[in-house]
Formats: structure tokens, sequence, C-alpha cells
């Protein structure tokens, strides 16, 4: 058997043992397994931010007619469905790609592509908005630094922390996870002594949750679309299969809570930030709400806080873990010969895809210098790119348990893939023209690259029968 190049994309685990093995599916393991349910969770809580909600306050207030907290409800329950089919997927299929690898396997090769490709949008991109949030966050604190220098510090130490190893990223992660956790705590802690006190008319309510004065539904639905974008990231936690231990539902298990867990978070947060300003069209500045509620509830110094807390937490935490993620996607599709052979080489010594790691940072810092003055538009690149992976995933789950295994568990194969497709399709349709415009033109590029391959027969020759 050839490395590198999966016998049967339509198999799943029949082992015995606890741990899936990546030679049942054509495959040689190579990253190395060190990671466990606990390092799954904090990866996810790292990737969606806890305090995420800090830097798109204003636009998702303003878009949800100060409902946010509902706004953030709505989106965690599209996404627990999304979260169940990826660990459906997960059991079944174990290795890393995430859903380039379950649409391969759940329909075919050329699904599996597809969705590849379109998750490439979300991934490969993710990590520049980050890097471009943040730097432009601190370029208002130090207006005397030039943005790129900024770009440089997060790029360079991010790309080193992941080449060195996944265990000093995890480790990494747990650090940075509680110093976000702090900030949020404190800021909840002076939100609430500021409602109690009554600080800017601040008062006890279930507004932010439900205005049946102000409610309308493609109005909240357009908000969840903004929203959306601070929970990307618990399907991350999927492309590092090939490094986990204690078994194949460990990374199952880890998506959902991490997922659940943030989603309490942030209706917490967004919830006492609403009542403490609740004209959500007042806001100077959208870009900067947040902070100005920051500062009315704890001072100046909570202010600078939440700012910088904001800055360190997408510039290093987020996309410290992005850039994990994107090059395990990349070292999966370089193994089945769906893009260049060399971006699956795994450094000798610390067992990761530092070809795979260095081309994202290379591409970040170009993406970011590019895109400088268009952060919208990056960021809803991103939600298309990864809102149309989750439709390949829910189809996927779909077709391969009720159609190819013959299930009889609808409840778990086809009711609850079918109710997050729906969700998530509808957010989908909310989305920005523009993005979906942009979209259209990368799944186009897509399908002219699978033709090249398939005219030069550089696929994998996947036996998916």
């Amino acid at each position: 058997m050839e490395p590198g190049v999966p016998t049967n994309t339509n198999q799943s685990p029949k082992s015995s043992g606890s741990q899936a093995n990546v030679e049942q599916f054509g495959y040689k393991q190579e990253l190395k397994r060190s990671l466990t349910f606990w390092d799954l969770l904090i990866y996810g809580l790292v990737f969606m931010v806890p305090i995420a909600p800090f830097g798109i306050y204003g636009y998702v207030a303003q878009g949800s007619n100060g409902m946010v907290a509902l706004a953030y409800l709505i989106g965690m329950v599209g996404m627990v469905f999304s979260a169940l089919s990826y660990a459906r997927m997960s059991e079944a299929f174990p290795i890393a790609g995430s859903v380039y690898s379950y649409a391969q396997r759940g329909i075919n090769e050329h699904v599996g592509f597809f969705a590849g490709w379109v998750i490439l949008l979300d991934y490969i991109l993710v990590p520049a908005l980050l890097y471009l949030v943040s730097a432009a966050a601190l370029s208002d604190i130090a207006p005397e630094i030039p943005i790129w220098i900024w770009l440089v510090i997060f790029i360079g130490i991010n790309t080193v922390i992941n080449v060195f190893g996944i265990e000093i990223t995890a480790k990494a992660n747990k650090i940075i996870v509680i110093l976000e956790l702090i900030v949020l705590v404190v800021f909840v802690g002076a939100a609430i002594i500021a409602i109690s006190k009554g600080v800017n008319g601040a008062e006890f309510n279930f507004k932010p949750i439900f205005d049946k004065q102000n409610f309308s539904m493609s109005m909240v639905m357009g908000a969840v679309s903004i929203a959306v974008l601070s929970f990307l990231g618990f399907d991350a936690i999927s492309t590092l299969a090939e490094e986990t231990k204690g078994g194949k539902k460990v990374v199952g298990r880890a998506i959902i809570f991490s997922l659940l867990v943030v989603g309490v978070l942030f209706i917490i947060q967004t919830w006492v930030a609403a009542l403490i300003w609740p004209d959500y069209t007042s806001f100077e500045n959208a870009d900067v709400a947040f902070y100005q509620i920051a500062e009315i509830a704890g001072g100046s110094w909570l202010k600078w806080t939440t700012i910088l807390a904001t800055a360190l937490a997408w510039g290093i935490a987020d996309a410290l873990v992005a850039q994990a993620a994107i090059s395990r996607i990349l070292y999966s599709m370089a193994r089945d010969r769906k893009l260049p052979k060399i971006l699956s080489k795994v450094h000798a010594k610390y067992k990761t895809p530092y070809i795979s790691t260095l081309l994202v940072a290379v591409i970040s810092l170009v993406v970011t210098l590019g895109f400088a003055s268009q952060i919208d538009s990056l960021a809803s690149l991103v939600n298309f790119g990864a809102l149309t992976a989750f439709l390949f995933l829910h189809l996927s789950v779909i077709n391969y348990f009720v159609r190819k295994q013959k299930s009889k568990d609808y409840l778990n194969h086809l009711v609850f893939p079918l109710i997050g497709f729906l969700i998530i399709g509808y957010v989908w349709f909310n989305l920005d023209p523009t993005s979906k415009k942009l979209g259209f033109v990368w799944m186009a590029i897509g399908i002219l690259y699978m033709i090249y391959l398939k005219l030069a027969k550089k696929d994998s020759k996947l036996n998916v029968e």
C-alpha cells in the first residue's frame, strides 16, 4: 500500500480497541497522539474566543434591534445541530481533514473535494482576519507603530509555536483561555454591579432575549448571520482527530461541550451589556460599542482591559489554533493528492505539518496587507465558507448513515442533521449578498481546479465503492 493514498473512503473503523487506527483508512500514523478531551475542549474555547462578542457587539446589537442575546441563543442552537453532525462523522471517521474527509467518505470523493475547497475559504482566511482585527485594535492604542509590525509579530509568534508541536499549542491555549475567562468574569461582575445601581438608566429585564415590540424573524436572523462568526471554530476540533488519544468519541464530546459552554458565556455577556446600554441606535461607533459599555460599567481601566484582551485573544489565541486547524486540512488534502504533495510533509522531530503551517503564515501576511481596509469583506467570506461547508456536512451524515449504512437511528442520522441543514441554510440565505458573490467565484475556481486534477490525472484514485 502506498502511504498517503486511502484504499477505501467508504470504510468505518472496526477495531476492537478504544482508539481508532488511521491505518484502517489507508493512511500512515504520522502525527503525534497526545491530546486529551480537556485539551480539545480548551482548543475549541480558544478558537471560538469566550470574549468574541466584545469585537462585534455593536453590529449584532443594531442588526437585532437590541435582542443581541437572542441572536446568540439562536446561533448556538443552530450550531448545536452542526456539532452533533460533526460528532457522528468524527466517530465514524476519526481522521484529520474535518468536513473534507467526512464528505469524501460520506458521499463521494468529488463532493469531498468541493467541501474541502469551501472550508478552505473559511480556515485559510480566518487567521488573516484575526490578525487584522487585532492589529487594528492595537494601532489605536499605539498609533505610532505601523500596523504591519503588529501583523509580523502575531504571525511570527503563532507560526513558531505551531511548528514546534501541538503540545506547546495546547499549553499556550490553557494559559490564554484562563486569562480570557478572568477578563470576562471581571466585566460581568462590574456590569451586574452597575445594573444594580441603575447606572446609565440600566435595569434588569428580558428585552435582550426577546422584545415583542421590535421582534422580526428576518431581522434577527440577519443579526445571527453576523453573530455566527463568534461560533466558528468548534468544528476545528475535528481536524485534530489524528493527534487525539482516549477513544473515537473524544472528538465529538469535545465539539459539543465547547460549543455549549461558549454559547452560554456569549449570552450572559451580551445580555448584561445590552442592559447597560439599551439604546442600540445611539452607538457613536459600532466598532467600539462594547468598549464604551465596559467604560460605563467599570471605568476607563475596564475599557482598556477589554480592548487589550480582545486584541490578544484574537491575534494570538484564536489565530494560533486557526493556523493549526487549516494546516491539518491542507495536510489531509495534500496526502490525498488534491493539493501539492509537499504540503503533507511532517517535521521529523516535532511531528507537525510544518510546510502547511509555513504556507498559512505567508498567505496570512499577504491577505492582511491586501485587505487592510476591507475587514468586513474578509469576515463575510469567512462566514460563506464555513456555512457552506456545514451544509455539506449535514448531507454527508444523512447519505452515509441512512443510505450507505442503512441505519435505523433516524433521530441522530436523519432528523437532527436535517434540522441543522435547514437552520444553517436559512442563516446562509441571510448572508451579505457581496459575500455570496465572492463565495461563488471561489467555488467556480474550485470546479475548474477539480477538472484540472481529473484531466491531469492527479487525483488519488480513491475507491469509494
